[in-house]
C-alpha cells in the first residue's frame, strides 16, 4: 500500500506542539527523531540500555536534526489530513516567528515540511537482504525463514529464526558466544531458562541440543511476539517451551519465574542482556539455579568484564570459563 511520509523538522522544545498538530489531525501514530534523548540519556548513571555506543552513531547524531514524521494513507481522507496539518504547522511557524520577536532563533526551529511517497513494502521487507544463512558452530546453522539452504549436512541443526523487531538473528558476537557454551553445558533433559530471550534464538538452540523444557522471558513484547513465533516455526511442541512477558529485575516478577511451568530450579541459565544487567543479575539466580547448575551470561562490552566478574563472585557463583569474541566477552 502507497502512503505519504509526512515530515516536520523541529527542535526538541518543537516535538510536543508538532505531535499536537498531528494528533490534532486525527494521525494515530507518529515516529520522533531527537539526538537530545541520546544525550540526555548518555549523561545518566547506571542507564541500563547500552554498554557500548558506536562512534559513528554519536557522529552521525550531532548532524541529525529532531523531526517528527507521520504516515498518511493516500486516500481523500488523507490528503484532507495533510491540508490540515500543513495550515496548522504554518500557523505555529507564524506565531513562532512573532514570540521570538527580534531573536533569530525560533524557539520551534524551522518548521521545514517535507511530503514524500513510500510504498509500505519499501521498508517490510528490505532488511532481509542483510540477513542470511550462517554457521555458527560446525553444527548449528541459523537460516532465515525466507532462504533456501543449499550444503546441509545430515547431522546439521537448523534453526530457522525470522527477528522481526526482536534482537537475536545469531550473528552477533554475544549470541554466538552463549551458543558455543550452550553446545558445552548442555545435558539430555535439561531444564533451561533464557532470560532476556530476543527472538527466542538461544531457548531453540538449547532444545534442539537436548534440553528437555526452555522456559523464556523477556521485558519486550515484541519479544514475546517474535519468541512464539519462531518456536512455532522451528516445530518445538507447546508442552516444551512458553515465553512469558517478565522484568527480572523486578524482585516481584522475579519470584514468579521460579514457578514457570511449575519449574522451582533449572539445570542452565542463559543471560544475552548487558553488563549493567547481568552485574544485579548475578545475585537473583543462584537460587534459581539446581545444585551444580550452570549460569551462562554474555552481551558484556570487554570494558565491563572486570565489573561482571566481581560481581559474579561476590555473589557465591563459581567462574568456569570466560571467552572472547571480538569486543565481547562471555
Amino acid at each position: 500500500m502507497e502512503y505519504l511520509e509526512v515530515k516536520v523538522y523541529t527542535t526538541t522544545k518543537g516535538i510536543d506542539p508538532v505531535s499536537g498538530v498531528f494528533l490534532a489531525a486525527g494521525v494515530e501514530g507518529i515516529v520522533v527523531e531527537d539526538p537530545g534523548d541520546f544525550y540526555e540519556l548518555m549523561e545518566k548513571k547506571n542507564a541500563y540500555d547500552w554498554d557500548y555506543v558506536d562512534e559513528d552513531l554519536v557522529r552521525d547524531l550531532k548532524n541529525k536534526e529532531t523531526n517528527v514524521t507521520a504516515y498518511l494513507e493516500k486516500t481523500p481522507e488523507g490528503y484532507a489530513q495533510l491540508k490540515q496539518i500543513e495550515a496548522e504547522i504554518w500557523r505555529l511557524a507564524t506565531f513562532d516567528a512573532c514570540a521570538a520577536f527580534e531573536d533569530t532563533v525560533f524557539l520551534l526551529g524551522r518548521l521545514k515540511l517535507c511530503v514524500r511517497n513510500v510504498n509500505d513494502e519499501d521498508w517490510k521487507d528490505n532488511w532481509k537482504e542483510y540477513f542470511k544463512p550462517e554457521k555458527i558452530t560446525d553444527r548449528i546453522v541459523i537460516k532465515p525463514s525466507w532462504e533456501t539452504l543449499e550444503d546441509k549436512r545430515e547431522d546439521d541443526i537448523i534453526v530457522e529464526i525470522d527477528p522481526g523487531t526482536a534482537f537475536g538473528s545469531g550473528s552477533h558476537e554475544t549470541t554466538k558466544l552463549c551458543i558455543s557454551m550452550l553446545k558445552k553445558y548442555m545435558k539430555p533433559g535439561a531444564s533451561l531458562l533464557d532470560l532476556g530471550t530476543g527472538s527466542g534464538i538461544l531457548s531453540i538452540i538449547g532444545l534442539k541440543l537436548g534440553a528437555g523444557h526452555a522456559s523464556a522471558t523477556d521485558i519486550d513484547p515484541n519479544a514475546i511476539r517474535a519468541s512464539e513465533e519462531n518456536f512455532e516455526m522451528n516445530h518445538i511442541p507447546e508442552d516444551q517451551a512458553e515465553v512469558c512477558q517478565v522484568n527480572i529485575l523486578d524482585p516481584a516478577e522475579a519470584a514468579g519465574v521460579a514457578m514457570v511451568n511449575g519449574t522451582e530450579k533449572y539445570d542452565l541459565i542463559v543471560a544475552n542482556i548487558l553488563a549493567d544487567v547481568i552485574i544485579p543479575l548475578s545475585g537473583l539466580v543462584k537460587p534459581l539455579l539446581k545444585e551444580g547448575g550452570v549460569f551462562i551470561a554474555s552481551g558484556i562490552i570487554n570494558t565491563m568484564e572486570e565489573a561482571v566478574r566481581e560481581a559474579v563472585l561476590s555473589n557465591g557463583l563459581e567462574i568456569l570459563e570466560v571467552n572472547h569474541m571480538k569486543d565481547w566477552v562471555g
